[in-house]
């Protein structure tokens, strides 16, 4: 054993601390909570009662030929403004400063403005696109360039219209947190080809996230499945380095020991538990490796830097998306990208004018770059945030508020790209004032069964029994968005 070991007298082992004990034998902290976080009872797919596996996250069988291998999800915390980027209202325009019909709003609630409202038009200009045509704001100067590679859904709604409840239902379902998200379903359901890397990741950038952890949370599901959250500047997970003084042998030898000891544990109680708890160790044993080689640019062109905006040692979105691509590259599942910013109540040309500025580069490169590196067809891209924006206009001296637009969860916009997605193509319309969803309506559930159709996973089947009861994202309703489908 490499631990060191001493006759001690009671007053020195009441200093040995266990940091101290774990540090010693060559297992950090930090690694003790990726592999705790990661490790639990293993089960496979239909929850209690089932048959154990060894490794939760071990590839699975789908239920139908997938499109999409790998998810990444550009969530637009703070819900960007539709009629500001995609859905141009004319009409807006004509009727702007007047107030809002009644017979539109009728028994609409809203989180800080009167339903009588004035109308807002959109300070920006609107041009088509591509031989698509698609049609969209001057803010989205770089999207309009793959424009024919994507798909924009112009028809989204949800029930919530505040921002965590809102972010929580479209990542898990529900609204009130404690349900798997939707990347711990997807890796329930799928495993992760990643040896090296959790199946799983998350990154964010901006001031923070309105739903927290519970976006992407394993709910009850296993915590094998929970999301791993990745710093894109530095150390990617803290702590999992080794403690000075230890080098490679110390560490490997303590695993083995480890190993050997959690090993004959599983003997006596064949506990799968125990199993998990061993590989999960050697994967964050394999990080040690794996993370920082990921998060090392070098081996990027300056040209590709500079097609994301991205550079070395920053943390930014554009950063974050890079590191998108290399996650893909090394076979992991599903990627969250969180950028927080868009809750423009006041000021909403502004505030779209920065957050286009930090976001809508990189969200292009990203298509272009997967797309000439053949990951495209196999990977699903999805950008979007919890709901809409207002038609009326928000201004409140009191707050300090002008020329804003409040929380709209009747609809808003969605674009999708990749991964089976019929690219080039606008689907779904609201009315001439942007308010109503009138032609091929996509809630949320429906947006989550595509995604989970697209994976080769039936929403319907994917489910898992806790508490007596089956459980699966879409709740249950939703409905496959055939006419995205390629």
């Amino acid at each position: 054993m490499n631990c060191e070991h001493k006759r001690r007298t009671g007053a020195d082992l009441l200093q040995t601390t266990r940091r101290h004990f774990f540090e010693q034998c060559g297992i950090g902290v930090g690694k003790m909570a990726l592999a705790s976080m990661m490790a639990t009872s293993a089960l496979t797919r239909g929850g209690e009662g089932r048959s154990p596996v060894a490794d939760p996250l071990s590839v699975k069988p789908t239920h139908f030929a997938p499109r999409a291998k790998h998810v990444i999800y550009l969530f637009m915390a703070g819900a960007p403004s539709q009629l500001d980027l995609f859905d141009n209202k004319p009409t807006l325009a004509r009727f702007d400063g007047q107030p809002v019909p009644a017979e539109v709003v009728k028994d609409q609630r809203y989180a800080f403005i009167r339903p009588d409202s004035s109308l807002m038009a959109s300070r920006f200009k609107f041009s088509r696109h591509g031989q698509s045509g698609a049609e969209l704001s001057e803010m989205l100067p770089h999207l309009a360039t793959v424009a024919d590679d994507i798909a924009i859904v112009k028809s989204v709604s949800t029930t919530q219209f505040n921002h965590a409840p809102a972010q929580i239902f479209l990542n898990t379902g529900s609204p009130i947190p404690g349900r798997p998200c939707m990347g711990s379903w997807v890796t329930y359901g799928l495993g992760s080809e990643s040896q090296d890397l959790p199946g799983f990741v998350v990154m964010s950038s901006g001031s923070g996230i309105s739903g927290g952890t519970a976006n992407w949370s394993s709910g009850f599901l296993p915590t094998s499945y929970q999301g791993v959250v990745f710093r894109s500047k530095g150390d990617p997970i803290l702590n999992v380095s080794n403690p000075t003084g230890v080098d490679a042998r110390l560490q490997r030898d303590s695993l083995d020991l480890l190993g050997k000891l959690n090993g004959q544990h599983h003997e006596r109680v064949g506990d799968p538990e125990i199993a998990t708890r061993i590989a999960q160790y050697e994967m964050a044993y394999r990080m040690q490796s794996s993370a920082p080689e990921l998060m090392d640019l070098s081996d990027e062109t300056p040209e590709t830097l500079e097609m994301y905006g991205a550079k070395r040692g920053e943390a930014s979105f554009a950063n974050n998306c890079l590191l998108a691509r290399r996650l893909v590259e090394r076979g992991v599942r599903f990627i969250n990208l969180y950028h927080e910013g868009w809750d423009h109540h006041s000021d909403v040309a502004g505030g779209l004018k920065s957050q286009c500025g930090q976001t809508d580069k990189a969200s292009a490169a990203l298509i272009l770059d997967l797309k000439r590196r053949g990951l495209l067809d196999e990977t699903l891209v999805v950008w979007g945030g919890e709901f809409g924006r207002t038609p009326m206009v928000e201004s409140n001296a009191a707050l300090g508020r002008s020329q804003g637009r409040d929380h709209h969860p009747q609809a808003y916009t969605v674009w999708l790209a990749g991964g089976g997605i019929k690219p080039g193509q606008t689907l779904g319309a609201t009315d001439d004032l942007g308010f109503h969803v009138v032609q091929d309506p996509v809630h949320v559930h429906d947006l989550q069964a595509t995604i989970l159709h697209l994976l080769g996973l039936d929403h319907t089947r994917l489910t898992y029994r806790s508490q007596g009861r089956d459980y699966r994202l879409t709740d249950v309703y939703g409905e496959v968005v055939s006419k995205l489908l390629a």
